[in-house]
């Protein structure tokens, strides 16, 4: 079993106007709906001397980007992605379901169970459970099984969460792809079941 782990970390961006202004851009791999961060900009003291500017650069207003850390494991067919505000695990469709079905595996349960493990240590009480598939077959297809993919994974989760947990189920078939469709490789990444919900201020990395 090898873990590959990519570490993205985010800091406060000032940019000065004579030179190109930083943006963050949403990803492929955001999943849909995904929360922003929740920490104050921080107050920059233009004048400080520390900051070296040239004469006549100014400031761009600041920035603060999420944290965020990505780690697959088992050959990607499980991803975590940690942020400071929450938490995403995304399991290969293969691992759960059999072939253009919705019925879960015998191996599935324990997957799921550990994830709703990881949701009750967190004290997360909303939890959103979206299904994706590759872009093989009709869009329409994709969006009846990816959702009937989500609430299987679902229907397992809500028999080990408090039972006044709030869950957001969709379908999303081939958008949000988080990998190449035109490899059987990132096809298969892209066919998951996404598990997401907020952390806890005391659970932050």
């Amino acid at each position: 079993m090898t873990t590959r782990k990519r570490r993205i970390a985010a800091v406060v961006v000032a940019s000065v106007a004579l030179w190109p202004m930083v943006v963050p851009t949403a990803q492929a791999d955001d999943p849909p709906g995904a929360a922003g961060s929740a920490s104050p900009v921080p107050v920059i003291d233009a004048n400080a001397p520390g900051l070296m500017l040239p004469d006549g650069a100014t400031l761009a207003p600041a920035k603060v980007l999420d944290i965020k850390q990505i780690v697959e494991e088992e050959g990607g067919e499980q991803r975590r992605q940690d942020t400071n505000v929450d938490v995403t695990f995304a399991l290969q469709a293969e691992v759960l379901f059999p072939k253009n079905s919705a019925k879960l595996s015998g191996a599935a349960t324990a997957r799921i169970g550990a994830i709703a493990a990881e949701i009750n240590r967190m004290g997360s009480g909303r939890v959103r459970v979206f299904g994706f598939t590759d872009n093989l077959g009709t869009y329409e297809h994709g969006l009846k099984l990816s959702k009937e993919r989500a609430v299987a994974v679902q229907q397992v989760l809500a028999r080990a969460l408090d039972p006044g947990t709030t869950f957001d189920i969709r379908g999303y078939s081939e958008d949000y792809p988080i990998a190449d469709n035109g490899t059987e490789e990132g096809r298969k990444k892209n066919r998951r079941v996404e598990v997401s919900f907020p952390r806890t201020t005391s659970t932050a990395p």
